[in-house]
């Protein structure tokens, strides 16, 4: 069993590392193709977030590539450069996704919202969850080990909350394009698709890894116990 679960994690790893790679090349590929509409990133931002109301949340520019991401405690959508000043189905893609998040966080989606409150403990759990493992398997402390592994449970609770809530944000952003016009042909939505499934893969592939983990320290301790 314990191989079983080796082998489904690494399996999980690698899936990892596949979903980042595609959504790094589903963007570059769909970055290369400028959508009809002429807008940029930014612009379909601006133009989502006042008409729901959010006028007051700010669209910024922020260093890096793919690094945009909607700060619910400033309540700032933020946009990397390529997506900001970009024209590309990718860009307004990403900017409308993050403006889902936006959209969920003023209507309270329950997701969000459980996700927000779990924030502060995941941070902390997640942190010391790994030394408590560790600590626990050398020194054979079934105690430390169980908590260890609550701990640990609490983080991959935390990315299967964050499954719905990205799913969610890419289905306002796909519609959100194509009923007010940014998004124009059928190639452009098939771009739109590919760029935000891409980037939920690697949501799915995080957690399904996660969740093998915590499987496996779970059987890891189920021996230890019985060995004791």
């Amino acid at each position: 069993m314990n191989l079983l679960l080796i082998v489904l994690s690494l399996a999980a790893f690698a899936l990892t590392i596949w979903a980042q790679f595609r959504v790094k090349g589903s963007f570059k590929t769909w970055s290369g193709y400028n959508a009809s509409s002429g807008v940029t990133g930014a612009e379909v931002a601006r133009h989502i977030l006042d008409r729901n109301g959010l006028r007051d949340v700010p669209v910024e520019p922020v260093p890096g590539s793919l690094s945009d991401h909607y700060d619910p405690i400033s309540r700032v959508v933020r946009l990397s450069e390529p997506v900001y000043h970009g024209h590309s189905v990718a860009s307004v893609s990403v900017a409308a996704h993050e403006c889902g998040h936006a959209l969920q966080h003023k209507e309270s989606y329950g997701a969000l919202v459980l996700r927000h409150r779990m924030f502060p403990v995941v941070n902390f759990t997640s942190g010391v969850a790994p030394f408590l493992l560790l600590a626990g398997f050398l020194l054979k402390a079934t105690g430390l080990i169980l908590v260890g592994i609550i701990f640990f449970s609490i983080a991959v609770a935390f990315q299967l909350v964050t499954l719905p809530v990205e799913f969610n944000a890419s289905s306002r952003a796909k519609q959100i394009l194509v009923s007010d016009g940014f998004i124009r042909s059928h190639e452009e939505e098939h771009g739109v698709n590919k760029v935000l499934n891409a980037a939920a893969l690697t949501y799915v592939a995080a957690a399904l890894y996660s969740v093998m983990e915590l499987l496996r320290f779970v059987f890891l301790f189920l021996g230890s116990s019985d060995d004791d």
